[in-house]
């Protein structure tokens, strides 16, 4: 059998176990499937609440194979290793700025392939929005692709609905794709946190406030709320000034 019959084979199954696990322990009700593109290249971008955000993403995405990060500690696991090899995964270095796994991701999309990442880089221990890293908003300015933001809801309540035998309703938004002002050039680091925070934004729109965290007052987010172009207001957010022309329209 080849890689990618196995591949295939193997997020079938584990999508089938993710979903026997829910009727047991939850309801998954997913929001704006007819938002998700028909195929790659893509960045799914989401908050990251819980260990179990994973699960229910392969569970919502089952038409898509998704690749994403893992920590390079779990490349030598006998058995967690493999599975995430099977899988697709992206090998990356915690801690440091892993250029390779960044050069693996932007060929991967290169390639057409759809790509997992939570901007803030770690499970949120606080259950808000933490401030994002610049590596999503590096990668999507590199390949040119789209972003499709989600915002996953009520994962942070899983632990304590399981402990007390009661079921859990989760809910992912699924917002509609979007892409980064084109600026022409590469951009530097001020530019890359503008990124970071109209990433965060489109995010934060599918959330709840009581999730909001260090968005909540974020002009960006508001911006999308009033129903206005995002980019200056990322660009204030970040400091610097940035023409109300260079504009992130969402995709029709």
């Amino acid at each position: 059998m080849s890689k990618d019959l196995l591949t295939a084979a193997y997020l079938s199954t584990a999508r089938a176990l993710v979903r026997a696990i829910l009727l047991l322990v939850g309801r998954l009700e997913v929001r704006g499937q007819e938002n998700v593109p028909p195929a790659g290249p893509f960045i799914l971008v989401t908050n990251h609440l819980s260990t179990i955000d994973s699960p229910l993403i392969l569970a919502a995405f089952s038409g898509q194979q998704l690749r994403v990060f893992a920590a390079h500690k779990w490349r030598r696991h006998p058995i967690i290793g493999p599975l995430l090899g099977l899988a697709g995964a992206i090998w990356v270095k915690r801690g440091q700025v892993d250029r390779r796994a960044l050069a693996t991701a932007i060929k991967a999309l290169e390639g057409g392939a759809v790509l997992g990442m939570a901007p803030e880089g770690t499970r949120s221990r606080s259950h808000v929005l933490q401030r994002a890293r610049n590596g999503a908003a590096f990668i999507a300015s590199r390949a040119g692709v789209p972003l499709l933001p989600v915002g996953i809801i009520n994962t942070d309540r899983f632990q304590e609905n399981l402990l007390r035998l009661r079921r859990s309703h989760f809910q992912i938004n699924i917002g509609r794709p979007f892409e980064l002002p084109d600026l022409g050039t590469h951009p530097d680091l001020r530019r890359l946190a503008a990124y970071s925070e109209l990433i965060m934004a489109h995010i934060a729109c599918l959330l709840p406030e009581r999730y909001h965290g260090l968005y909540a007052d974020s002009p960006a987010l508001a911006a999308l709320q009033a129903g206005r172009p995002a980019w200056p207001a990322a660009c204030q957010a970040a400091g610097i000034q940035e023409s109300a022309d260079t504009a992130s329209p969402a995709l029709e």
